[in-house]
């Protein structure tokens, strides 16, 4: 009867440490310190908190956490974009991963995926840009919008084995 309660608890305390660090997210993508960027870019967050959330709980909480971030996400930045299409394909395809069972071993996986997944996360942001600025052909390739997608995305890698690997043991723990 002791080891039902503590089952209990130990998963509602996994529960509320996820819902406090999805709540955070928004909080350091909008105060993220100018230390921790390239060029100006910072990390892509919603990906390091949004790919081992998806690993651990499989497609379906992957797409239900990535519309949830995108919402939260898209109501700090109202540029006309949303972030919700790309967060959405980045937790069912982590979910996906992760619901095949393919092991994890190497904290560099994770830094890996993080990078493709900021990558998918930045070209669907592109591709929405250009639909809105078809008329204007000469606009829609622009240097700049190539540099934030790689810079953003090889820093989101570099930082995924130290942030991803620990909130994939916190968020695993059952």
């Amino acid at each position: 009867m002791g080891s039902d309660t503590e089952v209990r608890m130990k998963r509602s305390f996994r529960n509320q440490f996820i819902v406090f660090s999805g709540c955070f997210v928004p909080f350091i993508t909008l105060f993220s310190p100018n230390w921790l960027a390239i060029s100006g870019v910072p990390p892509c967050w919603a990906v390091l908190w949004l790919l081992p959330l998806a690993l651990v709980e499989g497609p379906k909480i992957g797409i239900l956490a990535g519309f949830s971030l995108g919402l939260a996400l898209d109501a700090i930045f109202l540029n006309g974009v949303t972030q919700v299409p790309g967060l959405i394909a980045l937790g069912f395809l982590s979910g996906r991963i992760g619901k095949q069972g393919i092991p994890i071993d190497s904290s560099l996986n994770l830094g890996l995926l993080a990078w493709l997944g900021t990558i998918i996360f930045g070209l669907s942001i592109w591709i929405q840009q250009y639909m809105r600025y078809m008329s204007e052909p000469e606009n829609w390739f622009n240097l700049w919008a190539f540099h934030t997608l790689l810079a953003q995305a090889i820093l989101t890698g570099l930082l995924a084995p130290l942030i991803c690997s620990w909130l994939l043991i916190r968020m695993s723990s059952r």
